[in-house]
């Protein structure tokens, strides 16, 4: 029997002595022929956490990137650096400067690094694939690509701009997600989802010419969600049948708490050194 093992080597929180928490989200997969780092979190828990739980960084064979921001991006850096041969796939959108803000505020925060800004990450010998479609980053493993918005009940999670200045929202066009075929169905791993949970496992859907979605772990981010943004979800997630979640990171304590609720029985820690197995 074939398996697809996913890793979080970074996240909010840990799951066992020995690891670190920070705000972002790294995750490792491996199909056994190949190994896929998606996204690298803000760079400070990545390289420790993966020699904690002996992944070796230097053997992914791809770096994928689910948006810019820097809790994200931020250990790209030290990835690529650690696997001198792998290819790196993102959206274009990923490489612009980024803010975030509220009311009151004369400047936004930035979110976006310079390493990222300045394309750094182009060195001689490295592959780059810039891209707005779906991909398949090794044999098996996917992005969606740009996800299409095709709801009105949900946005990209909170007050992000592309200006210093907060006149330009920032519709992130970059967030994409990862998905592979499993043998109970689609799997699907998240960043932030700030092109909308629903909206994103509907793109996978078309996608994958329906095929069922079983597992849905990562970001989600409805932290700031209202109620009928939630209730949607809710409704959405039963619609499509999904029967494993992970919610983690950017979903916010009161989307979790409702999720756990909801789907008793299917929902799951999904902390930094949390490893899942699905058969393929």
């Amino acid at each position: 029997m074939t398996m697809i093992t996913v890793t979080v080597l970074a996240e909010n929180a840990v799951v066992r002595l020995g690891l670190l928490g920070e705000h972002g989200l790294a995750w490792w997969i491996d199909t056994g022929a190949q190994r896929v780092l998606f996204d690298a979190g803000q760079g400070l828990v990545l390289e420790p956490n993966a020699r904690k739980l002996g992944v070796d960084l230097g053997s992914a064979s791809g770096i994928a990137l689910s948006h810019g921001h820097a809790d994200h991006v931020g250990g790209l850096s030290a990835a690529l650096a650690a696997a001198p041969a792998a290819t790196l796939f993102l959206h274009p959108d990923a490489c612009s400067r980024r803010y975030s803000g509220t009311d009151g505020k004369p400047r936004g925060r930035q979110l976006s690094t310079d390493f990222m800004e300045t394309e750094a990450f182009r060195t001689p010998g490295r592959r780059v694939v810039v891209s707005r479609e779906p991909q398949e980053i090794a044999p098996g493993l996917w992005l969606t690509g740009e996800v299409p918005r095709t709801n009105d009940y949900e946005d990209v999670g909170g007050p992000l701009f592309l200006d210093e200045a907060m006149q330009r929202p920032d519709p992130i066009l970059d967030d994409q997600s990862l998905y592979f075929a499993g043998r109970e169905g689609t799997v699907v791993v998240l960043g932030c989802a700030h092109a909308g949970l629903v909206n994103t496992l509907e793109h996978i859907r078309s996608l994958t010419h329906g095929a069922p979605i079983h597992t849905v772990v990562g970001g989600m981010h409805l932290l700031n969600a209202g109620e009928r943004r939630l209730t949607e979800t809710v409704a959405a997630l039963r619609r499509l049948g999904v029967q494993r979640l992970g919610p983690n990171h950017c979903t916010g304590p009161a989307a979790t708490a409702l999720f756990w609720r909801e789907f008793p029985g299917r929902c799951m820690q999904c902390c930094a050194g949390t490893r899942l197995e699905f058969a393929v």
